[in-house]
């Protein structure tokens, strides 16, 4: 019999909807039901894609006995991080600072006023390696709540006390000037693994906002050292076995210092942000390789997560069928090969070709004998026709194999980096087919998550939307994604909504006094408390990303307000910038852009004509960090930055701008490249 769960619109939620267990979707109605039988809470915190939640659900919530006790002594509620992160935010800062680490699943028992008294992740279903069974600590919870209610309460009201303590203060008011910077980029390198690329150890994450920082630096202050980090990261990356060197794409995380195993899942957010850093790459330097991998990727993304709405779904999970008929799921199962399977669908003189190029081994550098691939650096010269044939043959094997599962829930904040970077990906490389998807997920947020206000709901399914609202990072990202919008297209409708959203931002999301900002609305459901981070985590901080799209409108637009809130917001990048500029990396690069300007490029002239495209794609190519481009025609009211521009002797021409002073106009494309740091590509 199906639970509380089954009418809910998160995937995650429906995979527990047959539980025995009587799990509640978060409400109000949660607690009010604890209170009547003067129980506690318990919170269960995962997503779709995570192993780990899949293996606890299958050990202890689809278990009769262990659903049978939370039934009788809880009230259990079960909620996906990625539609609720206000809610995850607040209590996985409560597991952190009592335990010194989170995760998913997250695991927490609270008071029926929402105080959270006991914490963890995983529990395994018997004792082992040091950690009790989860069995073990329902009895313990339980006791003390029955035995020890007084010293239950006093804890789960210290703790919150304790949070409270933690909200922000940051005694900057101003941005980071070149100082800061210059530190920032010197504590970036004290952390940067040379050998392979990355910053720190195992597990090693892709930092893409780190590299975005990095392109914005060098391109600023002609810096050799911040490139080399950002090209060589790339590259290691990209010949690693996060990367899917077969159908394109990354995954999660890779397990070891060398890129080589993966933690299997392919999230949206990430593939978005490496799309846009490889072609933001291949901007700077030309790379044949970034623009390999940032056209791959973005193929990728429609090919395997647009929805049938056109949106983008969420991820593909880390676990698939392990194909030997016994239903059993695996990680990895769909993207590893053994010697013996490279040899069956390519034959043995292919096969041990692929191989030697793709690092195939005997012992194999997964499990159970099973290869990652990846693209170790060769001595020799390989026939490229062959290696395509050899990649195509396996890519069809492949996609015979049972494919792993799909999260299609469309989450605003990450639909706005995918349209971003789309945009900009398909502007660069001749690719209309690329601007096209990204018009068709920005037309669905339009459609679908914008109300009558221009309130934005955070996720929809199936066409239909969620009942969740929007946080700062589903306003900023879809904000930023309709700015690249607006530049890439020409058209004004997409920098009306980017104010729309960030007009919210001002006057809902931002503290007046201070200029902080907080992760949720001033008028949003009330929790322990009102999370607010500054720091990036595997996307763009609210914070960050809000001050960049602020910074970008009022570029476009001249708004005072949006510069000055932006301004404030950087402040706290000057005080955590020079300390932790790992987990600021975006707030970074949009102090980069602040820095430079940022440099307002209008280009007017008649629609199709070759000269407007041309002067258009140049600017869409400069590498001046953050900068804005406005296209159209002489007499457009379609964008602000067009107004009282005329042509240059009849010809299409460009005007670039910025701190309230403008170069000469010119009809000259390579006068522009130098005005805004074009590398010499196509």
């Amino acid at each position: 019999m199906a639970n509380r769960l089954a009418h809910e619109t998160s995937p995650y939620l429906l995979q527990h909807a047959d539980n025995p267990v009587d799990w509640w979707p978060w409400s109000d109605d949660v607690f009010e039901e604890a209170r009547r039988r003067g129980v506690p809470v318990l919170l269960s915190v995962g997503y779709s894609s995570c192993h780990w939640c899949h293996v606890m659900a299958h050990e202890s919530f689809e278990d009769r006995e262990t659903a049978e006790y939370l039934n009788t002594h809880f009230v259990s509620v079960k909620v996906d991080r990625e539609e609720r992160p206000d809610v995850d935010a607040v209590y996985m800062e409560a597991v952190q600072a009592a335990t010194g680490q989170g995760g998913w699943p997250m695991t927490v028992f609270l008071t029926p006023e929402g105080e959270p008294f006991y914490f963890g992740t995983y529990f395994p279903p018997a004792p082992r390696h040091g950690m009790p069974s989860f069995r073990q600590v329902l009895e313990g919870v339980r006791a003390a709540w029955t035995d020890r209610r007084d010293e239950v309460a006093e804890v789960a009201g210290k703790i919150v006390r304790d949070l409270a303590g933690r909200e922000l203060k940051f005694a900057a008011v101003d941005a980071p000037g070149e100082d800061e910077l210059a530190q920032a980029l010197l504590g970036l390198t004290r952390e940067y693994d040379a050998a392979r690329g990355g910053f720190g150890r195992a597990p090693k994450f892709p930092p893409s906002m780190v590299i975005e920082f990095l392109l914005r630096h060098a391109a600023r202050t002609g810096s050799e050292g911040a490139l080399q980090m950002a090209r060589d990261t790339c590259e290691r990356m990209a010949r690693g076995g996060i990367y899917d060197q077969l159908g394109g794409g990354f995954a999660r995380y890779s397990v070891d210092r060398e890129w080589v195993v993966p933690h299997f899942e392919k999230m949206l957010y990430d593939n978005a942000l490496l799309c846009r850093v490889y072609a933001h790459l291949w901007r700077a330097t030309g790379s044949e390789l970034a623009r390999r991998v940032a056209l791959e990727t973005a193929d990728f993304m429609v090919r395997e997560l647009r929805t049938n709405e056109g949106g983008f779904a969420s991820a593909l999970d880390a676990d698939s069928d392990d194909g030997t008929g016994s239903g059993k799921h695996v990680e990895g199962a769909y993207y590893v090969w053994t010697p013996e399977q490279l040899t069956e669908v390519l034959g043995e003189e292919d096969a041990r070709l692929a191989a030697q190029y793709f690092g195939v081994t005997e012992e194999g550098t997964f499990e159970e004998g099973a290869s990652v691939l990846q693209l170790p650096q060769h001595e020799g010269v390989f026939d490229a026709e062959r290696i395509e044939s050899v990649r195509e043959r396996l890519h069809g094997a492949r996609s015979r194999r049972p494919a792993p599962g799909r999260d299609d829930k469309v989450v605003a904040a990450w639909n706005g980096l995918a349209v971003a970077a789309l945009a900009e990906t398909g502007a660069y490389f001749d690719r209309p087919d690329l601007v096209d998807a990204a018009i068709a997920a920005a037309d669905l947020l339009v459609r679908l998550h914008l109300d009558e206000k221009a309130r934005l709901a955070r996720t929809s399914r199936d066409g239909q939307v969620g009942a969740n609202a929007g946080v700062l990072e589903d306003y900023a990202d879809v904000a930023e994604g309709f700015l690249a919008l607006a530049s890439v297209t020409g058209e004004g409708v997409w920098l009306e909504f980017a104010g729309f959203l960030l007009d919210h931002v001002l006057a809902r999301f931002v503290d007046e006094e201070s200029g902080a900002l907080y992760d949720t609305a001033v008028d949003a459901e009330k929790l322990i408390r009102r999370p607010q981070d500054p720091t990036d985590n595997a996307t763009p901080s609210g914070w960050s990303a809000a001050a960049g799209a602020l910074l970008g409108y009022a570029a476009h637009t001249g708004s005072e307000p949006h510069r000055t809130a932006a301004e404030r917001a950087l402040g706290v990048v000057k005080a955590l910038g020079p300390r932790a500029p790992r987990f600021i990396g975006w707030g970074l690069a949009t102090a980069e852009a602040l820095l430079d300007g940022p440099r307002e490029v209008a280009v007017v002239g008649p629609e199709g004509h070759p000269g407007t495209r041309e002067l258009h794609r140049t600017a869409l190519l400069g590498t001046a960090p953050g900068a804005v481009v406005a296209v159209g025609a002489t007499d457009s009211d379609e964008l602000p930055l067009l107004a009282d521009r005329p042509l240059v002797g009849g010809e299409p021409t460009a005007y670039v701008c910025r701190n309230f002073t403008c170069d000469a106009p010119t009809t000259d494309v390579d006068r522009l490249r130098t005005a805004l740091g074009v590398a010499s590509i196509g």
